[in-house]
């Protein structure tokens, strides 16, 4: 799942970059409650890549 495309028109409104990532750390939760260590593990490095592509390294938005 490779995200090249950072400032695609969908990932624009700050709520939607919010919401993929509370969605993949609620995954995450709901993995590790189960006892899915390996799934638990996998959607923790998709959360963290979330927030590492969407807040850190997200472009500055320009006002035109």
């Amino acid at each position: 799942m490779a995200i090249r495309n950072q400032d695609h028109p969908f990932f624009r409104p700050l709520w939607r970059r919010i919401a993929v990532v509370a969605v993949t750390a609620i995954w995450c939760g709901v993995e590790a409650w189960h006892g899915q260590t390996t799934w638990a593990v996998l959607t923790a490095g998709i959360c963290l890549y979330s927030i590492w592509t969407f807040f850190i390294t997200y472009p500055k938005q320009t006002d035109l």
